[in-house]
């Protein structure tokens, strides 16, 4: 399985460790960064995994960031993604297993090294088991949000952003 994951400064280390295990599992990971510590602007990481699931290059994707609220949004928010912010196994199984998420979400800062491992290694070890009350609850999450047609593989959306980033408008 190939899996696609990103996070932000944060989680830097954790997402390394969640890489190093998959890899030692078999699958094959694609590290859409952040690689260090330097201060950045997670949304840009949750996009890049999302598009990667979306368009076909990733089978899922894990996303975290210190809390892992900010990042599940941003990858939330691309067509073809249904991403689930979980904090414990159950819900990552139930994500995947009833909703058909095909990304995972948490916060590398608030779940511990061991669960984290634990919540990816059941998400990608779940299949999604459609039945009509979930197909029809897809179906009605689906057309709440319509997708921005300028933000698909536009390497400069968020480049306001990262403006204000650097100038200090935003903080951890």
């Amino acid at each position: 399985m190939i899996i696609s994951i990103g996070n932000d400064h944060i989680v830097t280390e954790v997402k390394v460790q969640l890489s190093n295990m998959l890899k030692a599992l078999g699958h094959q990971v694609i590290d859409e960064g952040t690689y260090d510590t330097t201060r950045t602007h997670y949304p840009i990481y949750g996009k890049r995994v999302a598009e990667d699931v979306a368009d076909g290059r990733a089978d899922l994707g894990v996303v975290l960031c210190g809390t892992g609220i900010g990042i599940s949004t941003a990858a939330d928010k691309n067509e073809g993604v249904r991403a689930a912010m979980v904090s414990d196994v159950t819900s990552a199984v139930y994500a995947r297993e009833q909703l058909n998420a095909n990304i995972i979400g948490f916060g590398g800062a608030t779940v511990g090294e061991h669960l984290a491992e634990d919540i990816v290694k059941a998400f990608i070890a779940t299949t999604y088991k459609e039945n009509s009350q979930n197909k029809e609850i897809i179906a009605k999450i689906d057309k709440i949000a319509q997708p921005n047609p300028d933000q698909k593989d536009n390497p400069h959306f968020f480049d306001a952003e990262l403006e204000k980033w650097q100038e200090g408008v935003y903080h951890d």
